[in-house]
């Protein structure tokens, strides 16, 4: 009976694991850490892999620096992805200073989208989401961060290094994926003042209660080796305060949940409807401007062609809807004592 226990158990987690995401990159081996660090001079070459080893601190105009969190150099990446410098952080915006002026590369005005991935993802899954945005002719800003290596919290100082890197842009929308989404409320919760010039966001899945397959495998070994320290931190709000203190975002947003809007959603393991990974419950925040439910499993969101469609309505209208009418998420009211 234990084995079957056992092995039920094992084929949950791997059902959770390929519904969250498929890791985009493995880590790197330490002979390519060592390249990382001491490139040849002047050398540009395409980025080795590990994303879940890099954090975004700067971006200008597609151009990234990035810190390692094992190693902690800096390197300067173009939109390409390829390396142009790589050591210390002055070496790599020293690099940066030149390449803007000898490309000439004007500097960023405007309207600027930053999209932020889930847990074991990158900027990389956010493709078609990329080319919707720019389309409308908006910079966007694929902010990557090492999702299973550090905290939230953590990783959030990374989102803050780079929206304060954004000068010359006037406005700033955000994009958020699952974990994405207590990324950014994280920020908000390190913020004396929020940047005034963050004005919308839409969130894709957040697990904004904390997700119950969290509940589920944080004890796994496995679960906590994928996951890291972040994962830890998914549970619900029945078995951790860290998610339910996080602040409820002061700028207008939106939430899209994927499910198939019944009793019982893609997964028998989580309670109610769910959009494979997240419970449709969980992502309802209060306070939210509008919200929609579509049926579309988590991993899948953000290259859906519905869901880019209601995002970039959002983002230039406030509502989801071609009709106009949004569903909002009203905050209780706090009971008075009479």
């Amino acid at each position: 009976m234990r084995q079957i226990f056992y092995a039920c158990s094992v084929l949950a987690l791997l059902f959770f694991l390929s519904a969250f995401c498929q890791a985009e990159e493995t880590a790197p081996s330490s002979a390519k850490i060592q390249n990382e660090e001491y490139p040849a001079k002047g050398l540009v070459m395409k980025t080795m892999g590990g994303r879940q080893f890099w954090g975004d601190i700067q971006f200008f105009q597609g151009w990234k620096i990035q810190q390692h969190v094992i190693s902690q150099h800096y390197r300067l990446l173009d939109p390409k992805d390829q390396r142009h410098a790589s050591g210390s952080l002055e070496h790599c915006r020293d690099r940066l200073a030149e390449m803007k002026a000898a490309r000439q590369i004007p500097p960023m005005q405007g309207k600027a989208v930053i999209l932020i991935h889930g847990i074991i993802r990158s900027s990389k899954s956010f493709v078609k989401m990329k080319e919707s945005c720019e389309q409308k002719g908006w910079l966007v800003v694929p902010f990557d961060y090492p999702s299973t290596r550090r905290t939230i919290p953590e990783n959030a100082n990374f989102l803050g290094k780079v929206i304060q890197s954004l000068e010359g842009i006037d406005e700033i929308d955000l994009v958020v994926h699952s974990m994405g989404g207590l990324v950014v409320r994280s920020w908000l919760a390190q913020q004396d003042v929020v940047d005034p010039r963050v004005k919308r966001m839409v969130m894709l899945g957040v697990p904004n209660r904390g997700a119950d397959m969290a509940d589920r495998f944080r004890s796994n070994l496995l679960f906590k080796a994928i996951f890291g320290p972040a994962g830890q931190q998914l549970v619900t709000e029945a078995n951790s305060d860290f998610i339910s203190n996080l602040p409820t975002p002061p700028f207008e947003f939106g939430i899209v949940a994927g499910g198939r809007n019944t009793l019982k959603g893609y997964n028998p393991l989580i309670r109610g409807d769910d959009d494979g990974t997240v419970a449709v419950s969980s992502t309802r925040l209060p306070g939210a401007a509008d919200f929609i439910l579509i049926p579309i499993l988590h991993s899948f969101m953000m290259n859906d062609p519905e869901t880019i469609a209601h995002t970039l309505r959002f983002l230039e209208t406030g509502v989801f809807r071609e009709s106009g009418k949004p569903q909002p998420i009203p905050v209780p009211q706090a009971a008075t004592v009479p």
